[in-house]
């Protein structure tokens, strides 16, 4: 329940999404069809998704979320045009619900995730419908889902590198902090030190994987992007600053959900950022000792103020970053010129020579994720394939909506899709943070309804007042949620209300009580069916994730047995040998964290995976000291 802190582009989905809806509401008000605004809202909504992809990524992740969304509309309303059987509808309602979560999960698509999809697609179920009628209201979807690209796009001709530049100047912000909080320790390894670094490796993750999707294809688009790493290469040095060569180790200093939590649950994306954040920070924690397995003498005050010098030079950069002025110059270390030399001599961007005339001739080359790992529509298919640990979590929702809607039936509830919206939502990556999402859920609801009740007078004056109060709603939902979810359902809960009210007016009285006896059936039928259908290819996971890090461990003690070799090829080797590494310790931390939080289980290998993690991430602390000498100054 605790708050945290608003995401800073909080109101970047928040603008999109209320401009995205306003423009068909008001259409539809001037017409007289606000009956129709279920469909123009299934396509306005998709403007909450992708606001921190790069604009070229954008513009190719947004049409399949219109796509899924319309195809996900067009099924629900053929089969209310095909069935009045309410026991069916829900049944193919949780069938949907059940593609949604495991498809968002799988595509790591990010907030708001299946909770939209799920949320209109079901209400869709339940809506009276003609089949004749079905093209018309799947093409209203459509075009309101072009309107949402073109709202989601618009700030491109205004700034064109918005988001790489924000998640670069976080990182620098963060780094500038970790740097003020060891200047600050004196060179003590303090809880507040720990919890910067994991900052600090989370903020620059992040930020390396949103400039992996900048393309550079020209000359300018090259050079910009290569200040841009420069600047977050400089950001990442700050992570081998400091420390007293002792790890904290996984178990004793991990991220809470609560830091990392995001706006609509922690999808597996966030898993990752979270697992990464551990990862990175055990082994910068660690490079000293393996490096010099002596204890590190107190900094000098000569060495807080080098730090403090260069906290205060990342802050500035992050600022010229945020504000939109030229992007600086930061120097690189020779080890991270080299590996950068190394990367530009593969070509791994496909860019010719030709094409790379005109760009900043000491611009090094562009990083790209490691190879050998799939990536695009082939990740998405690994991750469903037949074993994955997602099918699982597929079987719950489909169980638990559809238990949820059959519960909410017999109850007698005229709404047993929000039923089964109660029950989509609470499912996360374990039974713990389910748990806690029920929780949240319907303690924001039970407020939301209170909410709604105080401004029925206020929404009794004309549909002119319900379109402002929804939008307004939209606002505060997307203000809300980035700082718990509980505090985002009390926006969201009176919204759906007022949604359902323009499809035609039922008792304020009824409405609230069905919502409230819906939200109590849906979380406490979802978490039985999370109790009841256990995921046990969790731990399987964890034996797949051990035996990449020995592999990778393995290539790593190699290249550390050898002496280093001057020049890019030994840093480019000794550089992806670092990516390989951290990823598989990355997915065998989150294999763990899942399995942690399921019950029923086998017994989890804890020897065996603390000594892999220990050993991993020594191997990888000597891979990050290889390559991390002193950065140079601008």
């Amino acid at each position: 329940m605790r708050l945290r802190r608003p995401v800073d582009i909080w109101h970047k989905p928040a603008l999109s999404a209320v401009a995205a809806l306003a423009i068909p509401d008001l259409t539809l008000f001037a017409l007289g069809r606000l009956d129709l605004i279920l469909y123009t809202s299934a396509g306005a909504m998709c403007a909450l998704y992708a606001h921190g992809l790069p604009y070229a990524a954008r513009a190719r992740t947004l049409p399949w979320v219109v796509l899924g969304m319309v195809a996900s509309l067009g099924i629900a309303l053929t089969a209310a045009s095909l069935t009045t059987s309410t026991a069916l509808l829900v049944v193919l309602a949780s069938l949907i619900a059940a593609v949604h979560k495991m498809l968002c999960d799988a595509t790591r698509i990010g907030p708001p995730g299946n909770l939209i999809l799920t949320f209109i697609t079901a209400s869709a179920f339940f809506v009276p419908q003609r089949l004749g009628e079905v093209p018309q209201h799947v093409a209203l979807a459509l075009g309101t889902g072009v309107l949402a690209w073109l709202v989601c796009m618009a700030p491109s001709l205004v700034r064109p590198q918005g988001p790489e530049r924000i998640a670069t100047a976080r990182a620098l912000e963060a780094a500038a902090g970790l740097l003020r909080t060891e200047s600050g320790a004196g060179g003590v390894e303090s809880t507040g030190v720990a919890h910067a670094r994991h900052a600090t490796a989370a903020a620059v993750n992040a930020a390396w994987h949103t400039l992996f999707l900048v393309p550079a294809r020209t000359p300018a688009k090259a050079t910009a992007r290569a200040r841009l790493e420069r600047l977050l290469i400089r950001a990442e040095s700050a992570l081998g600053s400091g420390g007293n060569g002792e790890s904290t180790g996984l178990h004793g200093n991990q991220a809470t959900a609560d830091g990392y939590d995001d706006r609509y649950g922690r999808s597996s994306a966030n898993a990752n950022a979270i697992a990464i954040a551990t990862a990175i920070a055990t082994a910068t924690a660690t490079a000293t000792a393996y490096a010099n397995p002596t204890p590190t003498a107190t900094p000098t005050a000569t060495a807080t103020a080098t730090t403090t010098t260069e906290a205060a030079r990342l802050a500035a950069w992050a600022r010229d970053v945020r504000s939109g002025r030229p992007l600086p110059e930061a120097g690189l270390s020779a080890a991270q010129a080299e590996e950068l030399l190394g990367i530009e001599a593969t070509e791994v961007l496909g860019i010719g020579a030709d094409e790379r005339v005109g760009v900043d001739a000491e611009a090094p080359g562009l990083r790209r994720p490691a190879p050998g790992r799939p990536h695009g529509i082939r990740a998405v298919l690994a991750r469903l394939a037949p074993g994955s640990a997602l099918l699982p979590i597929g079987a719950r929702v489909a169980v638990g909506c559809l238990l949820a809607g059959w519960a909410s039936m017999a109850v007698g509830v005229g709404h047993p899709y929000w039923a089964v919206v109660t029950a989509a939502s609470i499912y996360q990556a374990n039974t713990t943070l389910s748990w806690q999402r029920a929780l949240q859920r319907t303690i924001g609801n039970l407020l939301g309804l209170l909410l709604f009740t105080a401004l029925l007078p206020l929404i009794h004056t004309g549909q002119l007042a319900m379109i402002a109060l929804t939008l307004a709603f939209q606002l505060g939902a997307e203000a809300c949620i980035t700082r718990n979810y509980w505090l985002g359902s009390v926006w969201v809960t009176p919204m759906a209300l007022l949604l359902t009210e323009f499809g035609g007016h039922r008792p304020a009285e009824t409405l609230i009580a069905d919502r409230w006896i819906d939200t109590v059936v849906g979380a406490t039928v979802g978490l039985a069916c999370c109790v009841l259908v256990t995921n046990r290819r969790a731990t399987g996971r964890i034996e797949t994730a051990l035996a990449r890090v020995a592999e990778a461990e393995a290539t790593a003690l190699r290249l550390l047995a050898a002496q280093p070799v001057p020049g890019a090829d030994d840093a480019l080797e000794t550089g992806w040998a670092r990516d390989r590494l951290a990823g598989s310790l990355i997915e065998l931390r989150e294999a763990v964290e899942v399995a942690a939080g399921e019950w029923w289980q086998r017994a989890l290998p804890e020897e065996r995976i603390a000594r892999a993690e220990q050993q991993g991430h020594r191997a990888l602390a000597g891979l990050v000291r290889r390559l991390s000498a002193p950065a140079l100054a601008a």
